[in-house]
């Protein structure tokens, strides 16, 4: 087959359950190279076009043709692992080459898993997530699709499998609501609407701006059929049932106005902007707080915080920093070791947990949201009724009366997350509500929580989403670090770089600076001969050390040490780091002194 054959065609793909027509006739290719994002709806068919892609589930009509000699990786949004294998088995279950083990101990730690001898049923579903992701990066694969990669994943881990994704001359076909990772990463935009395709050739902000295009050219369209519409059906009622040839061709014609004339394009939400919620001054203050759960695992010391009035605020950090246990003390669902949360008596709290709600699968949706209340109050005699709120958060009046059993994993999370809303509360505490929801239905929360005039805590690790909504952040460091910052995150980011780049670039010049202006302080002296036997040894230690350093890199990538070997020398390396910056600050104190 010809080089320049795209990795992947799809022709005329139609797939359906039953009487539910998911996609029909679509097309598309993905090119060598290309990094390709699928947007869609929760609901209308991304993951299933992924599994059917991928070979995991069959199709109606249509061809998938992949070019003969590639090989194909592929996560799935939920993987299913034997409960008895190791981490390592795991991510070796295709394939036998220890060749690979050392890289497979790099990603797996860059995903914080850390114990490569643990049983897959001893995981949690984010860490076995994590596990699937570093099995199908490990495969090497020349194509890779990714149903919802960045799931589970903490801030650190979403920026190295950004870059790692961004990196050399990959091929990638992924579903994510991550919008930063759809930016920097893809270089094509595959938007699956209304049971069709469109493609965009350019990261998310350029999607963004040729959809509207593309929206605004349709809703022109349907306007002009509109018009013609009323004509030609005024024409057709009027002409008696027996037509000649040209008749029977402008009837044709008719019927093809007509379907399009009744097509609709989603028209823009109104902003839900309620005015019936009222907090007092005083939300909640945390007063000298600590909370460990092992003398390893400390979440926080004597913590002093006082949330202000209508603060909107994000919490972000590492996974296991303890960002859900704060939330949980907040709530009063976990007890601090010592110090207190003093609540304020107006507060009511929505919470949104990672846990989710248990629904009752043979309960519709509507009744669902009803079982809450029938309606919300917006205040100034304004209310919206179950059903609008509903259809606000992108329940067609369709699927309101859809089972629960038939809602995907994202729609059951958009559910969950109307029935918090529903209870009208003033202080929200959302932790991961962006997990499995779409990008439309994200942009609707964001505008709700600009407009929502109570307070707001996030837990979050979508940086899109942060930014747009939150105005502070706490940034969990781990070991009971906690760091305040005025901003979002973007700007703390920035910051963040700024600092770093000041440390490794300036600090080492201050200390210079100062061991200069002591030396001067104190005049030209001599070296005495303890000194110079301390400088001589200082030389010969300084060598030694950096060619351990030298020494211990080329073995952790050898890929020839056992799981101990690579544990124990990776302790090694920041203490000998340590030990030759000290040494070398006293070698250059030393060196101020005339010999």
């Amino acid at each position: 087959m010809a080089k320049d054959t795209p990795f992947l065609d799809v022709q005329k793909l139609t797939k359906s359950y039953g009487a539910l027509l998911l996609f029909k006739d679509i097309c598309f290719s993905v090119a060598e190279g290309q990094r390709v994002g699928l947007i869609a709806k929760n609901g209308t068919g991304k993951s299933t076009l992924l599994s059917v892609l991928a070979g995991k589930e069959g199709y109606d009509s249509g061809e998938i043709i992949f070019r003969r000699d590639i090989k194909v990786g592929y996560l799935e949004q939920s993987p299913v692992f034997d409960p008895e294998e190791s981490v390592l088995d795991a991510c070796f279950n295709h394939r036998g080459e220890e060749a690979m083990v050392l890289k497979a101990k790099q990603v797996l730690t860059r995903l914080n898993i850390r114990d490569l001898s643990q049983p897959m049923g001893q995981l949690s579903g984010g860490q076995q997530k994590r596990v699937a992701l570093a099995n199908v990066l490990l495969t090497e694969p020349d194509m890779l699709i990714l149903d919802e990669p960045t799931n589970h994943l903490d801030l650190e881990m979403i920026e190295w499998l950004e870059g790692y994704l961004a990196g050399g001359n990959k091929t990638l076909l992924m579903v994510t609501h991550d919008r930063f990772f759809l930016d920097r990463v893809c270089s094509v935009i595959l938007e699956l609407d209304d049971k069709r395709i469109y493609s965009y050739r350019g990261n998310y902000s350029y999607y963004l701006e040729k959809r509207q295009e593309r929206i605004d050219v349709r809703r022109a369209e349907i306007a002009r059929a509109n018009n013609l519409y009323r004509k030609e059906l005024d024409w057709m009622r009027r002409m008696p049932q027996a037509r000649g040839h040209k008749a029977k061709y402008r009837e044709d014609a008719f019927y093809e106005l007509e379907q399009l004339a009744r097509q609709r394009v989603e028209e823009r939400q109104m902003r839900l902007k309620s005015k019936n919620v009222y907090i007092g001054s005083k939300i909640f203050e945390c007063q000298y707080v600590s909370k460990a759960w092992s003398d390893d695992h400390v979440i926080m010391r004597d913590f002093y915080y006082n949330f202000s009035r209508f603060e909107k605020m994000g919490i972000v950090g590492n996974n296991g920093t303890g960002k859900s246990t704060f939330i949980k003390m907040l709530l009063g669902k976990v007890r601090p070791d010592s110090g207190r949360i003093v609540v304020g008596d107006t507060v009511r709290f929505g919470y949104f947990s990672q846990e989710g709600l248990k629904f009752s699968e043979g309960q519709k949706v509507i009744d669902v949201v009803r079982d809450i209340a029938d309606y919300i109050d917006l205040g100034g005699g304004r209310h919206m009724t179950a059903s609008q709120f509903l259809q606000y958060f992108l329940f067609t009046p369709e699927q309101q009366y859809n089972y629960v059993s038939k809602l995907s994993g994202g729609e059951r999370r958009k559910l969950y997350l109307c029935t918090v809303l529903m209870r009208n509360p003033n202080f929200l505490v959302l932790d991961e509500p962006t997990n499995d929801l779409d990008i439309v239905t994200l942009q609707v929360l964001e505008e709700y929580l600009a407009d929502f005039p109570g307070c707001v805590i996030v837990v979050s690790h979508d940086r899109y989403f942060m930014d747009k909504v939150v105005d502070h952040l706490l940034v969990f460091k781990g070991g009971g670090v906690i760091k305040d910052f005025p901003g979002n995150y973007t700007q703390y980011r920035e910051w963040s770089a700024l600092a770093s780049e000041k440390e490794a670039d300036g600090g080492g010049k201050e200390k210079k600076v100062a061991v200069r202006n002591a030396a001067k302080r104190e005049g030209k002296r001599k070296m005495t001969y303890k000194e110079k036997t301390e400088f001589a040894a200082l030389e010969k230690a300084i060598s030694e050390l950096e060619a351990e350093q030298a020494r211990l890199e080329a073995e952790l990538c050898s890929g020839t040490l056992s799981v101990e070997q690579l544990t124990e020398k990776s302790k090694r390396m920041p203490k000998l780091k340590e030990e030759i910056d000290e040494k070398s600050m006293r070698w250059l104190e030393l060196s101020e002194i005339e010999s």
